[in-house]
């Protein structure tokens, strides 16, 4: 593999002659390719970018080659997303089999189901949602009673999952199933992958408060997954669990670099919509909370390079990076709350044609970044595991 530097040149050069010029800056996530059966291209751009980067492994650059990734270590892989931001270039592919099951499968799968899932992935042909909440197990998401029954080779499935992001669009659905009453109620617990398109799955839309219906309740009525699709083992699900929530709470702490939509900053949207004029007649307390966001934004920044570079020299980060989840998100959200503010009036419209496309995409914004600290887990629980398992403080 060549020097980063030269790859980084090379990178550059090729993005520069490959990305479509309507593939770069933010995108609505209507513009954004998710795949699967049901998906399509949202222009042929989308589509010719797509198909470029997959050419080069680069819809998963850190996935081995053998399932069609490009290989990549983490010094490239860095590379090649810190160029991509640099140009604005939108990822080509997206969804929770990329960012979650994929790198779960890579450490938990066999090689049978690795080979049958992960190419799929990568080349868009499969869209994943994730089965984890219930409506009686959130936070306390070992209460889980969604149950899954062995019947020979065949597990029968009966409950329902909450807060299934994009289920309605998907075709597969990773699942924590109850397969055991025994014991502590995390040592009942299997990983399994169902099927969404067969009889005894319904999903249903969830309307949130940014008047999408991105999230959806899923039921199970005697649904069947094959026993070659548990992954890690039967009662042996919590540990690639936690795994992947792993995966989910990294990918939450940069949700602020690779979200959808405009990307005004608070300092833009000042200079912009403040009847005070330039930066320099600014009152003191908007001057004041601009330097505190840009601080922290900064720190944060700073922090993830300095993770980044200890990761990659052999040194456990994983009870640092516990705090980026909280950090990242919660800065997400003062970001939003901020951008409406100084917006004034301009904050307060959901439609009509006295608000630009940019300003009606940031209320959606500040709306969506409400979920940002509950989502992949609330920043609750995410503080009671720092405390034990980072801090290792004492429990009652």
């Amino acid at each position: 593999m060549s020097d980063p530097d030269q790859f980084r040149l090379q990178t550059r050069e090729w993005l520069v002659a490959n990305c479509p010029a309507s593939m770069r800056g933010p995108a609505a996530p209507e513009a954004i390719y998710r795949g699967g059966r049901k998906g399509s291209f949202p222009s042929p751009d989308a589509q010719t970018w797509f198909e470029r980067m997959l050419e080069r492994g680069w819809t998963a650059p850190d996935w081995p080659e053998e399932f069609g990734g490009g290989g990549l270590d983490a010094k490239h892989t860095k590379v090649l997303r810190e160029e991509m931001k640099a140009l604005g270039c939108r990822v080509p592919l997206s969804g929770s089999g990329l960012w979650m099951l994929g790198p779960a499968l890579l450490e938990f799968g066999t090689l049978e189901q690795q080979q049958q899932h992960l190419p799929k992935i990568l080349r868009g042909e499969i869209r994943w949602c994730q089965g984890y909440s219930e409506p009686g197990a959130g936070s306390d998401l070992a209460n889980l009673s969604c149950k899954a029954v062995q019947e020979g080779e065949l597990l029968r499935i009966n409950g329902t999952k909450i807060w299934t992001s994009g289920a309605d669009q998907s075709d597969w659905i990773f699942c924590l199933v109850r397969t055991s009453d025994q014991g502590p109620k995390q040592s009942g617990i299997t990983f399994l992958l169902i099927d969404m398109a067969q009889p005894g799955v319904t999903v249903k839309p969830i309307e949130l408060i940014s008047g999408d219906s991105e999230f959806c309740q899923t039921f199970f009525d005697d649904a069947t997954a094959h026993i070659r699709n548990v992954i890690g083992g039967l009662n042996q699900g919590w540990a690639v669990a936690k795994r992947l929530l792993h995966y989910e709470r990294a990918l939450m702490s940069e949700l602020s670099a690779v979200s959808a939509g405009p990307k005004l900053t608070p300092v833009d949207c000042a200079l912009k919509f403040s009847a005070a004029g330039p930066e320099g007649t600014l009152d003191p307390v908007t001057r004041d909370r601009l330097a505190r966001y840009q601080m922290d934004r900064m720190a944060m920044e700073h922090t993830r390079q300095q993770l980044f570079e200890a990761s990659v020299s052999g040194v456990d980060t994983s009870n640092t990076q516990l705090i980026l989840k909280i950090c990242a998100t919660e800065l997400d959200q003062q970001r939003a709350e901020l951008l409406l503010e100084l917006m004034g009036m301009q904050g307060l419209g959901w439609e009509g044609e006295a608000f630009s496309e940019e300003e009606l995409q940031l209320l959606r914004q500040w709306a969506y970044s409400k979920a940002l600290t509950i989502a992949g887990g609330s920043s609750e629980v995410q503080l009671n595991v720092i405390a034990r398992r980072a801090l290792q403080l004492p429990t009652r």
